[in-house]
């Protein structure tokens, strides 16, 4: 068998229909249309606990990649020589490896996680990239309000500057990671085993979604073309009308991705893909979007918005399809059950996720009990079963508990009324997975700030 895995960035499970029923995430926001990935998902096995282990974008991808864990070891940083990832040991079995991404973090110097692939096509530009020196042709001063201070607006530029030459459709990032990645399985289909890894940027901020696919946002809007939310608490920055706008945007490029998707799924028709191959899809997190008061990702917002994530495995010939599963999975556990779903057992032993295969092959519908998540320079961990979210927050700050099924906005904070049940969950994990030291301010920001050619060296803001 082949193996596809596509990875959508920033991609919240409630914003895709398969998943979200008939609410819209928010009542003054259409939800965003994704008959794509719906239509996909009636061919495959849809999961709906599956967690990030180490958030966010690198740690994630390397414990997709290594199925080894990342939280109580590595923050961000670059795959080490000594890691061992799928590219690495699907080459020592004969597959051809490629690439394909928009990720302007795969590619920052040093980073390696190229290593072990044949080929890899690199798809510039996307967010804070170095693509482009000169100035924007557009002023920045229509895409920030007047509370923007000069380093967000720097981030601003260097994304207009990124994308002034985008005229059609087919200049957008999804259009361009999926035309690759076409372009690759038609030519690499001689070969008999492959193995591509696609990794489309988008809908991550900033949110542009070309004219056709812009029809989210409020109408009579009147402010800025707000590209980029800020951090901190979205009152001291943003206006209600703003916020609206933002989700907005965020929802048609949601909805272009998804436009984008079809097209590839097409081509896995076409080229005879989805007859001998395992085809992954999935999100290494969501997007905050003003839930509890702050947009883009945090150690602070351990929420479903952020944590929940629509995952999808389609087997070859589209079997088993229409199962669901509710098991606890997490992100360790994904390469573990790949390589035992394509006969390569004897690979297993050294990764510290656990197959999964029982759920996909219909023998089990359970996993894990708990699972943990957060970011490894954060003191914020969130532990959840099925039922509960434990958020343990720094010393000195309210731990939080909620019931998932009963409140799955996570509105109703019951630690004060279930103790015991916050003890309990604690537990399950001992303080080697949790973080030391005081707490750390501006991770995200420092994050993002890895692969981009501005200087961030005065950034404070959470």
């Amino acid at each position: 068998m082949n193996l596809i895995v596509l990875v959508i960035d920033s991609l919240r499970q409630d914003h895709v229909g398969t998943y979200r029923g008939k609410q819209p995430p928010f009542p003054d926001v259409p939800a965003p249309q994704t008959p794509n990935l719906d239509t996909f998902g009636e061919d495959c096995i849809v999961f709906s606990n599956v967690y990030p282990e180490g958030l966010p974008t690198i740690p994630g991808r390397c414990v997709l990649m290594t199925g080894q864990r990342t939280l109580p070891f590595r923050p961000w940083g670059p795959l080490q020589t000594a890691d061992l990832t799928v590219a690495q040991i699907m080459r020592s079995e004969g597959y051809v490896c490629g690439l394909v991404s928009d990720c302007p973090h795969y590619w920052a110097p040093g980073m390696n996680y190229h290593t072990g692939f044949h080929s890899y096509r690199w798809i510039r530009g996307q967010e804070y990239d170095p693509w482009e020196s000169a100035p924007s042709d557009r002023p920045t001063e229509r895409y920030v309000n007047a509370n923007y201070p000069e380093v967000w607006r720097q981030r601003v530029a260097q994304f207009l500057a990124n994308t002034d030459r985008f005229k059609s459709e087919e200049d957008w990032f999804p259009a361009q990671v999926m035309n690759e990645a076409e372009t690759w399985l038609q030519r690499n289909r001689v070969h008999k085993k492959v193995f591509l890894w696609v990794d489309c940027f988008d809908p991550h901020e900033p949110w542009d979604p070309p004219p056709t696919f812009d029809t989210y946002a409020d109408a009579d809007y009147a402010g800025p073309r707000l590209v980029l939310p800020m951090g901190g608490l979205s009152q001291t920055w943003a206006t209600p009308d703003e916020v609206r706008f933002l989700r907005g945007m965020y929802a048609g490029e949601v909805s272009f991705v998804d436009h984008c998707l079809g097209r590839f799924f097409f081509a896995l028709g076409r080229l005879g893909y989805l007859e001998d191959s395992i085809v992954v899809v999935l999100a290494d997190h969501g997007h905050p979007l003003n839930d509890h008061g702050k947009f883009l990702k945090g150690a602070d917002r351990l929420y479903s918005e952020l944590l929940r994530i629509p995952f999808m495995i389609r087997l070859p010939g589209g079997r088993n399809a229409g199962q669901r599963s509710d098991a606890l999975i997490q992100f360790q556990d994904l390469l573990p059950t790949l390589l035992e779903l394509l006969g390569l057992h004897s690979d297993l032993g050294g990764l510290h996720g656990a197959s999964f295969r029982p759920i996909v092959e219909r023998y089990s519908d359970s996993h894990r009990e708990a699972i943990i998540t957060g970011y490894h320079e954060g003191i914020d961990r969130c532990i959840r079963t099925e039922t509960w979210s434990y958020v343990e927050r720094p010393i000195g700050q309210s731990d939080e508990l909620y019931n998932l099924r009963e409140d799955p906005q996570e509105r109703n904070n019951l630690f004060e009324t279930y103790p015991d049940e916050a003890v309990r969950l604690s537990r399950f994990f001992g303080r080697i997975h949790r973080a030391r030291g005081s707490v750390a301010k501006g991770i995200q920001g420092k994050y993002e700030m890895a692969s981009s050619g501005l200087d961030e060296v005065n950034v404070t803001r959470p």
